[in-house]
């Protein structure tokens, strides 16, 4: 498969107007306008953010101009196309130290220097009232309102700001501004992405396209989410990645490495024809998790990672490099409760995930299982926290 194709292909969920016309496009040889927008709400990237991510760095590679666009001014309305209701509002110190975050972790993906960064409130910040009200000319209120999450809200009775209604023009008008030929983003941005496209052909009589990347699922088949704990983010150390990588449900491993790393899709079909075969999963977990750890980090890295995996979990060895933690006035205190302790050395992020986690029998103080919640532990000695498989550490006194 050639290289256009498999841009058109390769974990995407749908080309508008349709995959044969911007097929026509690319082989013309023309040199396309470019763009994907975040709007910089969140400071973590995980390996499903990443997939437009992929997109946009090889079409910068084949030459085309690349623009990676920043919502500064977008994120001060917005977007609601995957809530259930109004986003909070961002101040922009809020916004520049999201997206600083958000550019150190997109380096490990995208080449920054062949790439341009904008801002829309560069020219959104310009416009003037008339000039907005000349764009929502070009949409109507039945457009807006029809989409599920917004009838959604308007069936509950739930409010929906003015503001909301004008997200669409604003990204449309960004698509207009940079006389985009096309845009990334995912599925759940198509209709905002729609409006670039209205308005790209009512003022610049111009067609452009969309192409809306599929969704990577979470090591267990949900959504990826940090609720559910099964996202692989990109800040993840090479050994957390690694590990997560080891736990994903074995049907997900053909889906991860289509939409989670770069290798070939001809090396792809053949690991397809490996596990089809009756080959091990274990196995080809393991190049996978080589694979997106190197991509990430380095091949030392996975080295590294692979070698503690097999240690630890493999060979129910105690790491030797676990962190440690220094409880301040540890011994000063004649014991400690399990639930005081998991959740002041931060292994936990609350008191009910630290009683789910006795419950469940996954912490061991010192290699002994917790047994209960009321359980109080001497601290006359460092102990060693293990919870679950792969979260260890040591605690002492503070020196």
């Amino acid at each position: 498969m050639d290289q256009i194709e498999e841009l058109l292909t390769r974990g995407i969920a749908n080309i508008i107007p349709g995959i044969d016309e911007l097929r026509k496009v690319f082989k013309s040889g023309r040199k396309l306008n470019i763009y994907l927008g975040i709007d910089p709400t969140s400071t973590q990237i995980h390996l499903g953010h990443a997939v437009p991510l992929r997109k946009l760095q090889k079409m910068s590679e084949m030459g085309h101009k690349v623009t990676f666009l920043i919502g500064d001014f977008t994120a001060l309305i917005g977007d609601t196309s995957d809530k259930e209701s109004e986003r909070p509002v961002l101040t922009s110190d809020e916004i520049n130290k999201n997206f600083q975050t958000y550019k150190q972790q997109a380096e490990k993906i995208l080449d920054f220097s062949k790439v341009s960064v904008k801002h829309n409130s560069e020219w959104l910040g310009e416009l003037k009232f008339g000039d907005i009200i000349r764009l929502t000319q070009n949409f109507s209120l039945g457009d807006f309102i029809s989409r599920e999450l917004i009838r959604k809200r308007i069936d509950a009775h739930t409010k929906i700001g003015l503001h909301e209604i004008l997200y669409p023009v604003m990204q449309g008008y960004d698509s207009y501004h940079m006389d985009t030929d096309l845009q990334l983003g995912g599925t759940d941005q198509t209709f905002n992405m729609q409006a670039g496209r209205t308005l790209v052909k009512n003022l610049r009589n111009k067609q452009s396209y969309i192409m809306s990347n599929e969704f990577l699922e979470g090591t267990d088949g949900r959504k990826m989410s940090k609720t559910w704990n099964n996202a692989i983010w990109l800040t993840d150390l090479p050994q957390d990645m690694y590990g997560k990588i080891m736990s994903l449900k074995d049907e997900l491993i053909i889906q991860y490495f289509l939409l989670g790393t770069n290798v070939s899709l001809s090396e792809i079909s053949q690991i397809e024809e490996r596990l089809k075969s009756g080959e091990n999963p274990m196995i080809l977990k393991k190049e996978l998790a080589n694979v997106i750890v190197s991509e990430l980090h380095s091949d030392h890295d996975a080295e590294d990672a692979a070698a503690h995996f097999e240690s630890v979990f493999q060979k129910n060895q105690t790491p030797a490099d676990i962190p440690i933690y220094e409880y301040p006035k540890f011994g000063q205190l004649t014991s400690i409760n399990i639930i005081d302790l998991l959740e002041g050395t931060k292994m936990v992020t609350s008191r009910s995930e630290a009683k789910r986690q006795v419950e469940q029998k996954a912490v061991t103080v010192n290699g002994s299982i917790i047994e209960t919640i009321n359980s109080n532990l001497p601290t006359n000695q460092s102990l060693t926290i293990q919870i679950g498989k792969k979260n260890f550490l040591k605690v002492k006194e503070k020196q």
